[in-house]
């Protein structure tokens, strides 16, 4: 009876290819289809088509716009995020365009600094314009989708604000001067001493140039007020978010042109001979210098930066330089004069 079980078991196993016993095979299952995607996966593989969409797009016309010698213009400022926005919303038809359109440009910036070789300055800048046309291209699109025929109005006002640069094409002048003006315990003489001498430069006080970052100088070469005396300038190193990218030196020089010096004031006029600090930025051209007695002790500086914008949109960077050009003028009026009043106190 055992020799009977113990050959039954035997029948019922074979020896597998190596050597280990198998059971039967089971039979194969039968075949059933995929379930059919949901909408909030087809929506999510839609979106997620046309954000893959839009960057290919933004990028290509970046390289474009780069080559052509216009990544100056509102053609890119203004263009590049509103491509993003449109091929996006049209392509993944999303829920929320403004929501879409915002949320992917922030993936664009991410990627624009590393692969456009852009530094932290232009981005941080650009950010907001960036964000503003978006929203705008967005709030444009959900109106048309509602039906609302008023928000077709606002496509030649986009087109009108895409052609700034572009030929020359401007809405507000280039030419621009900013000014500051501060009052120290110093004689004008003091003054002009220390205007004669290369400055200590101190950090940034005003929060808007702390943030941005802006260059800010670090040294100065150079002596005399005299006609023909020149200035040499080293600012912080430019710190590119290109992938690879190292830090390049930056500096600025200056040539006096115009000198008036005397017990009651004077007046310096300080031409811009070589610039590869601003020159991303702005077309700066020179620096005025003017001081003047205001009371026994007192003396009234006021520093002009004269510069060409570059940029386009005008309606957007206009102000921005006019703005922070101020802002330096108000800082290399606060150096000088702090150095015109310690040499007061030490006298």
């Amino acid at each position: 009876m055992r020799d009977r079980a113990r050959a039954d078991a035997d029948d019922s196993w074979r020896a597998g290819a190596g050597g280990e016993p198998v059971g039967e095979e089971p039979e194969p299952a039968p075949w059933r289809p995929r379930p059919p995607l949901t909408p909030a996966a087809r929506r999510a593989r839609l979106l997620l088509a046309g954000v893959a969409l839009a960057l290919f797009a933004a990028m290509l016309l970046a390289k474009l716009l780069g080559s052509a010698d216009a990544q100056q213009t509102a053609l890119f400022y203004v263009g590049i995020p509103a491509v993003i926005a449109l091929t996006v919303i049209l392509a993944a038809r999303p829920r929320s365009a403004v929501g879409t359109a915002l949320a992917t440009t922030t993936v664009g910036l991410a990627l624009a600094g590393p692969l456009l070789d852009e530094g932290v300055v232009c981005l941080v800048i650009a950010a907001p314009l960036f964000y503003g046309v978006a929203a705008l291209v967005g709030v444009v699109v959900q109106a048309a989708r509602n039906r609302r025929g008023r928000a077709v109005a606002v496509a030649p006002l986009l087109l009108v604000l895409v052609a700034e640069g572009v030929g020359g094409f401007t809405l507000l002048p280039r030419a621009d001067v900013g000014t500051a003006s501060v009052v120290v315990q110093a004689t004008p003489r003091q003054v002009a001493e220390a205007l004669a001498e290369p400055p200590v430069y101190g950090a940034f006080e005003a929060p808007f140039l702390r943030a941005v970052p802006f260059p800010e100088p670090v040294s100065a070469t150079g002596s005399g007020l005299e006609v023909g005396a020149e200035r040499h300038v080293t600012f912080t190193d430019r710190h590119s978010l290109g992938l690879g990218a190292e830090a390049t030196p930056r500096a600025m020089s200056l040539r006096v042109v115009a000198s008036e010096v005397s017990d009651a004031g004077g007046r310096l006029r300080l031409d811009v001979t070589a610039d590869t600090t601003l020159k991303r930025w702005m077309d700066l051209h020179a620096a005025d210098v003017t001081w003047v007695a205001a009371g026994p002790g007192r003396t009234r500086i006021t520093w002009s930066l004269a510069y060409t914008r570059t940029f386009d949109p005008s309606w957007y960077f206009g102000p921005l330089q006019h703005y922070s050009t101020g802002l330096a003028a108000e800082y290399l009026a606060e150096t000088f004069g702090r150095a015109a009043q310690e040499a007061g106190d030490g006298a």
